[in-house]
This record gives C-alpha cells, structure tokens and sequence, in this order.
C-alpha cells in the first residue's frame, strides 16, 4: 500500500511539474490544444493559423467576453458567484460556469466531455493561469485554440473558413456569429447561420452593448483606447457552456 501511495504522489508532483513547466512556456509561445494534439496524432488535418491578439477584430474579443464571460476582467479565473449560483440550484446544475480562463485551461491540458473530475481540475489550472498570465494573453490564447468547426482552431481560420477575410476585419456581426457558434462549433455553422445560431448572435451584440468598457482589459491598448463607452443596462449573467 505504502508503494501505491508513493508511486502515486510522485505521479501527481511530476505532473503538476509538467503543468507549470508548459504554463510558462505558453506564456509567450503559441500554444496547441488537446483537441488539435488528437487530431495531429491520428493524422487528421488542422487549420489553424496563428495570430497576436492585435490582428483580431475587437469586435470578435468584445463578442466571445459578452457571450461566455462577462466577468472576465474581473474574477480572478474563477467566477465564484456563478459557480455557487449553479451548484444551489433547485433543479441541478443545468447550466456551466465555466469562464473564458476555466475554458482555456480545459482545451490546453484536459479533455472535452464532461466529468466531476475534469471540472474539478479546471478550477485550480484556471487560478493558475489568471495568475500567471495577464489577461489579453489569457483571450490571446483562447482565440486561438478554440474550436469553430471540424478541424478549424482558432479566430483566423475561423474567419478565413467562414467569411473569407482575415479576422482583424470581422464585423460586429460576424463576430457575434462565431461567438453564437461556440457552445457547439460542430453543428452550428457561422456562414450559413440556422434561426438557433442568428437568435444567439442577436443576444451576443445585445450583450455587447450592455457589456460597456468591461471588457476592454482583454483589448490590445490602442484598440481599448478606441472603443466607445456604452451605456450599460445592467449586468446579465454569463452563461457559458462548459
């Protein structure tokens, strides 16, 4: 017993070893998903083309804070007033709340579906992260890994794949389509929009609006500098999928 007990710390401290060694590393080099490691290692294609965080659209940054995380610049990777508003739920946890960081630290080091343990996981990876990483790193990276159709990673290919531009010239309303597209990339397809993918993207630019200067700490400086105060009518809840 007393073998297992040691094997298996030595596993966890090796680990969690590996886990700073590449958060350091990802810090300032780009940075591959799980998703994209399967799909290289069973010889599948990828489109993904890397791009700094300046050569994406603030529209699409402003889009993806107001759809999954409108707490992003101010939590410390975890929205804790969320995640306790799901688990007292009466009818269960029917919905996640999982933050743009939580989301960022799922695709980088755990795995898609769903479970206690990778949930369990994701809260300390993402303190982590917020800790380590300033906060237009953390959308940097998650603009780039994130998926938006089979095989398409990231905000350039996405854009390229969809609309035929680059995504430094995404529209509000592109960007608010393919921030309506990422609860489910797979089926909802941001250039032939379904009535579902249109409803979310109209609630996506709604949320925009509402959404103010608070999401300007994920902006490149100049872009921040450039973007026109809002009104806001009150702080909806972000709802994002896990």
């Amino acid at each position: 017993m007393g073998r297992i007990v040691r094997a298996l710390t030595r596993l966890v401290l090796a680990l969690a070893v590996v886990f700073v060694a590449l958060l350091l590393l990802y810090r300032f080099v780009p940075a591959p998903s799980t998703l994209m490691l399967g799909r290289w290692a069973t010889f599948r294609t990828v489109e993904r083309d890397w791009v700094p965080l300046s050569q994406i659209s603030p529209h699409l940054i402003r889009a993806v804070i107001a759809s999954e995380d409108q707490r992003f610049c101010s939590h410390n990777g975890v929205d804790w007033g969320e995640l306790n508003a799901v688990l007292q739920d009466e009818d269960g946890p029917s919905r996640g709340a999982s933050t743009l960081t939580m989301q960022t630290a799922k695709n980088l080091f755990l795995w898609p579906s769903r479970s206690y343990l990778r949930k369990g996981l994701e809260l300390p990876m993402a303190l982590a992260i917020d800790l380590a990483w300033p906060k237009r790193r953390v959308i940097e990276v998650y603009l780039n890994i994130a998926e938006w159709g089979d095989g398409v990673f990231g905000a350039e290919a996405a854009a390229q794949r969809h609309f035929g531009k680059p995504a430094a010239r995404l529209t509000p309303a592109e960007a608010a389509r393919l921030a309506g597209a990422l609860p489910n990339p797979i089926l909802r397809n941001p250039s032939r929009p379904s009535r579902a993918l249109q409803a979310a993207a109209g609630r996506v630019q709604r949320r925009m609006t509402q959404l103010g200067p608070l999401g300007n700490c994920a902006l490149p400086t100049a872009a921040a500098a450039q973007t026109p105060l809002f009104p806001q009518h009150g702080l909806a809840r972000a709802r994002a999928s896990v």
